[in-house]
């Protein structure tokens, strides 16, 4: 199988990821819960996880850094634990389900407002709109720093300024860009980042997290045992233990801590280099087929993402034959992107995404347009 599919989860990790599990399943203990060689030794991978995710970023505060299962959760997090009844918040039409169905479920319990940053129909955010939406209760903009569905990434940098000079917090999801583009917290002005483990960072899926600025303050969506402060009848204030109850998937971060150990080594420029390099391979080998591509812009930044549909084709018809009579693994659908799927006119039919990853090569690419090109011959 060639797998296409990494903007859902990558299959290929460095080595050193299921080497890292396997030893911590066969010897790590239970962080901050006991004080044997095995305990310690779990504690230690946590720790040291959390200093790799935090140089990452460029963070200087990794007690900041609290581990969740996804982005899903995290985004939760950060969500609910920030926001306050009567708050005002702007989010964006690029945005995943996993930001979306938090603030409308709080926008449902007449909690918040809620405003959308819309996308045209060529799939470009309408930043000149930005300013307009703000208003003197605005709390927070909720932002994606790429849309999973076509590879644009936003100018995150510009979203964070309009809200601080608004007076409100940035919050970005990170999910879609951590790995595969440089990411500076600071340099953004992202007051919180969410971020999962199993996408472009190459470690384990039941990984994630996110990063809280020392000005920020998020009230725990969970609350329980931390191994520390028992006697506190509440969740304890001080960082990471605030956002972190219940045991630690020790085993996980484990092998999210060699692969975050992989990419400072290579270098992230070096990942985004490689993904465009295929993205433009994959679109110059579209000419000539009756492809429609969404959301491409020359001079646009992307992540190694492609959104198509075969002219007469339905998505999902078009993904099952190019898995199950090519081997290229894709995904169709709507992607849990629903407004997006909207603005560029998709929602009824879907789009197939083809998303590159490190250990994706140049034939990769080449069997996915000779895939195309067959199909699209049956057709005509």
């Amino acid at each position: 199988m060639i797998y296409l599919n990494n903007a859902a989860t990558t299959i290929q990790k460095p080595p050193e990821v299921a080497r890292a599990v396997i030893e911590a399943m066969a010897g790590a203990g239970s962080s901050s819960r006991g004080a044997s060689a095995d305990d310690l030794a779990a504690a230690r991978a946590v720790a040291g996880t959390r200093s790799r995710l935090a140089r990452l970023i460029g963070f200087d505060h990794p007690e900041r850094v609290a581990f969740t299962l996804n982005a899903t959760m995290a985004l939760n997090t950060a969500i609910f634990g920030l926001l306050r009844p009567g708050d005002h918040v702007i989010t964006t039409d690029f945005e995943h389900n996993s930001v979306l169905r938090p603030l409308n479920e709080l926008s449902r319990r007449g909690a918040i407002e809620l405003d959308h940053l819309p996308a045209d129909a060529s799939g470009r955010l309408r930043m000149e709109e930005l300013d307009g939406l703000f208003r003197p209760g605005t709390r927070a903009v909720v932002a994606t720093h790429a849309s999973n569905l076509t590879g644009a990434v936003t100018d995150a940098a510009a979203l964070a300024r309009a809200a601080h000079s608004h007076g409100a917090l940035f919050i970005l999801d990170a999910s879609q860009s951590l790995g595969c583009l440089p990411v500076d917290m600071g340099a953004i002005g992202a007051d919180v980042l969410c971020f999962t483990g199993h996408k472009a960072l190459m470690g384990p899926q039941g990984t994630g997290g996110l990063v809280v600025s020392p000005q920020v303050e998020l009230a725990p969506l969970v609350h329980g045992g931390t191994g520390v402060k028992s006697a506190e009848p509440f969740q304890p204030e001080s960082y990471p233990e605030h956002l972190e109850a219940g045991t630690m998937n020790a085993q996980g971060l484990a092998g999210l801590s060699a692969a975050l150990d992989y990419l400072l080594a290579l270098g992230v420029e070096r990942v985004a280099e490689h993904e465009e390099a295929l993205r433009r391979r994959f679109l110059d080998g579209l000419r000539g087929l009756p492809a429609i591509v969404y959301g491409e812009h020359d001079g646009h930044p992307h992540t190694g993402v492609v959104a198509l549909n075969l002219a007469g084709l339905d998505s999902s018809a078009v993904a099952d034959r190019l898995a199950y009579e090519h081997g290229v693994a894709t995904r169709a659908g709507l992607h849990c992107a629903p407004r997006m799927h909207a603005a560029l006119g998709t929602l009824d039919r879907g789009a197939v995404r083809f998303s590159f990853g490190w250990y994706t090569t140049a034939a990769d690419v080449d069997a996915a347009l000779e895939a195309l090109d067959a199909i699209a011959r049956e057709v005509a």
